[in-house]
């Protein structure tokens, strides 16, 4: 791979630093507010006039609308051109010179050979395994089932499938009253409705359901895939483990994972579908086909996020230890297939980063439309297919049958759908 430029240590690129007091800093209450002005720039009219009917359009007048949107398109993309260019010619050559760079820092080009002999010694050999998962949930006055589902697949066939379903009852305990019994279910559930138990509950709905999926993920690539290459989709630290969705326990196991994972495996491979760094996603626009760029590695970001979540010290002690050592191992670029497919960001470790950029874009240029690694795809799909919540509904349906009451504890969309 031909680079067209490198650089030094470590990176910034402009990400909100770490605070320097030992106690996390929280946004000021105002910081969440937006005003009349930020509206204004941001959508090009009042709130008022949004507001006002008077400047909508009739539903029937798609014509307008039309004319509306091909105008604002156009005017965007001009706009967007030209700032690639300068992006391209002023700001590319530059990332690995600017100060705090990463090693790996800067821009490379790969070449069709160099493609052809990744699918062929790598992809196509089983050199790579790719796991993805999902998570569906049944709610019911009765019993939440929660169900997690990960496929571990590789290119000449999958490697297995997990599956794991969480049920919550609001009452397990069985009281020797009856009366004592039905009281206390009714006086759970009443209790239940409030906005803090409601959000409670919730929370531990969404930690059975994607913090527990986000660890499967990572746990079945490090502990059951046989291949050299592991591959995920998303960040690799990903949030819900590295908050535990508000559960210590759950952020204590993540970090060990995870420091398996990155520090000592470190030939991994992830690509998030969709990403909020937009910042990064420009540089890429402005990539050319074929070429990837090495921008920063992930120490800023890590202790932002942890600054944002809530934990006790102990805990906010370990995972600010954790983001100092990994952080600097793990490296975020992003690459490019064609110029008529978008950019993707990746994450790898930075002994390996350069092999895993040639990984991400040869398995995304089996479908160059798309620009996304196919095997990711081909795991998603396969769990998906097994584990996809029509076959899970359908299956607690079937128990309802079971008891004779297949109806009463759906909820009303259920019968409808």
């Amino acid at each position: 791979m031909a680079a067209t430029s490198r650089g030094g240590a470590r990176s910034t690129i402009r990400h909100p630093t770490r605070p320097a007091s030992s106690e996390p800093e929280r946004p000021a209450e105002g910081a969440r507010l937006f005003r009349e002005s930020e509206f204004q720039a941001t959508f090009g009219e009042s709130l008022a006039q949004t507001l006002d009917l008077r400047t909508w359009l009739p539903g029937d007048d798609l014509a307008q609308l039309y004319q509306a949107l091909e105008a604002e398109v156009t005017q965007t993309v001009t706009h967007e051109s030209g700032l690639v260019a300068t992006i391209r010619q002023r700001i590319l050559p530059r990332l690995a010179t600017r100060p705090n760079a990463p090693r790996a820092a800067g821009v490379y080009r790969v070449t069709l050979d160099e493609i052809a002999h990744a699918h062929h010694a790598i992809l196509f050999n089983g050199g790579v395994e790719a796991a993805d998962g999902i998570s569906s949930a049944h709610d019911t006055l009765a019993v939440t089932i929660s169900q997690v589902g990960v496929c571990l697949v590789r290119y000449f066939g999958d490697s297995g499938s997990w599956v794991h379903r969480l049920y919550w009852r609001d009452l397990r305990a069985t009281i020797a009253d009856p009366v004592e019994e039905a009281l206390a279910l009714i006086e759970q559930r009443q209790r239940g409705a409030r906005f803090a138990e409601a959000d409670r509950r919730a929370r531990l709905s969404r930690l059975a359901q994607r913090a527990i999926l986000a660890y499967a993920e990572r746990v079945i690539l490090l502990e059951q895939s046989e291949a050299p290459w592991r591959m995920g989709h998303g960040n690799p630290v990903a949030l819900e483990l590295l908050s535990g969705a508000g559960y210590m326990e759950l952020v204590a196991a993540g970090l060990r994972l995870l420091e398996r994972l990155i520090g000592q495996h470190r030939k991994f491979l992830y690509v998030p579908r969709s990403t909020p760094e937009r910042g990064l996603l420009t540089i890429g626009h402005a990539l050319g086909p074929l070429e990837y760029a090495v921008i920063d590695d992930m120490t800023e970001r890590l202790l932002y996020t942890i600054e944002e979540r809530a934990y006790d010290k102990d805990h906010l002690r370990m995972v600010r230890a954790f983001a100092e050592e990994i952080g600097p191992q793990l490296l975020v670029g992003v690459y490019r297939v064609s110029r008529a497919a978008p950019p993707q960001l990746f994450y790898a470790h930075r002994d390996h980063v350069h092999e895993a950029a040639l990984i991400a874009l040869a398995d995304s240029f089996l479908q160059e439309h798309r620009s996304f690694p196919m095997l990711i795809d081909l795991a998603d799909t396969l769990c998906r297919t097994t584990f996809g919540p029509t076959d899970f509904n359908d299956s607690v349906h079937l128990a309802y049958l079971e008891t004779d009451q297949p109806y009463q504890y759906l909820s009303e969309r259920r019968p409808r759908s």
